[in-house]
């Protein structure tokens, strides 16, 4: 799959009311990071980044062109408003195509809200993996179908598919469970109204016991 394009230009304003003025003007100010190089000040379009962002996440790679050169990147950190719907700041990590990268990419469970095992509980126990591979072997999602586990199932990383492919390294134990599937505990009605009724003081009872 191509890599995905954003444009950029190249920033020369700094201090807090050019930066302003930038992000009025619907533009974010932004920054590559880049092993063994000096980091670049650039400016995205505040909705091409959007767009970008929906598709890329932070593990595709994204090729920042600046004025004709291509940088390709992941996106690193987004820096937000507090309370403003506004992004006030974006860092890309440069990458070297032929060098490792180690990432936090996302775990999708594929048919949770259709497992056929029921009356049951789904439980994520973790939402992204920790691998390491070269940044054209990253994959956007980890995907793990769950539709058909059944009662007390659990899944472990040693399971997944991508713990076959052998151009990623997995950097958590394979032993580590993902999901598990476990029976609903059912609390019988009766029983709970019983004991919620003889907890309820009688009005006089201990008036009586008094006299």
């Amino acid at each position: 799959m191509a890599n995905i394009k954003l444009e950029a230009k190249n920033r020369a304003e700094f201090g807090k009311n050019r930066v302003n003025k930038l992000r009025n003007e619907g533009l974010i100010p932004a920054a590559i990071f880049e092993k063994g190089t000096e980091t670049l000040p650039i400016t995205i379009s505040s909705r091409d980044f959007e767009i970008v962002y929906r598709e890329a996440g932070g593990t595709s790679i994204v090729d920042v062109n600046v004025e004709g050169k291509a940088h390709p990147t992941i996106i690193k950190e987004i820096d937000r408003h507090p309370f403003k719907n506004q992004i006030l700041h974006v860092n890309f990590q440069g990458v070297n195509m032929n060098e490792a990268i180690k990432v936090e990419v996302p775990i999708e469970f594929v048919g949770r809200d259709s497992i056929k095992a029921q009356p049951s509980v789904f439980n994520a126990l973790i939402n992204e993996l920790h691998i390491e591979c070269l940044p054209g072997d990253l994959p956007d999602t980890i995907e793990i179908p769950v539709e058909g586990m059944q009662i007390d199932d659990v899944i472990y990383v040693k399971d997944l598919e991508i713990a076959k492919n052998k151009k990623i390294t997995i950097l958590v134990d394979q032993d580590e469970p993902v999901c598990s599937l476990a029976p609903q505990q059912e609390v019988a009605e009766e029983e709970s109204t019983e004991t919620a009724a003889g907890d309820v003081p009688v009005v006089g009872e201990e008036n009586k016991e008094e006299e």
